[in-house]
């Protein structure tokens, strides 16, 4: 889990498990809304080191194959809140900060 630092977060802040997932819907009368969803997560770990926009900055070739660059690309191209998909070797590289 990131906490946004677009919102006075710090970036990386826990692992957790999906508890719950559920759609929130849309509004009427807007014809282009981005998906949304309200989760529960239940927290595993705590992040021992950090990791935010700040330490991921320099990952920015897009085509390197580095599992920082896939997270930098992912969570701070856009400063919007998300959910995202990770690659196994992302996944690997986030084990190294609990």
């Amino acid at each position: 889990m990131f906490a946004s630092e677009n919102e006075g977060g710090q970036g990386l802040i826990a692992r957790g498990v999906v508890v719950s997932a559920e759609a929130i819907a849309r509004k009427r009368g807007i014809t282009r809304q981005t998906p949304r969803v309200s989760v529960t997560i239940r927290r595993t770990a705590l992040a021992k080191r950090p990791l935010g926009r700040s330490e991921l900055k320099h990952f920015t070739d897009w085509k390197d194959g580095q599992p920082g660059t896939e997270l930098n690309f992912k969570f701070y191209r856009q400063a919007t809140n998300k959910i995202a998909g990770i690659s196994d070797e992302a996944a690997a590289f986030l084990d190294e900060f609990f």
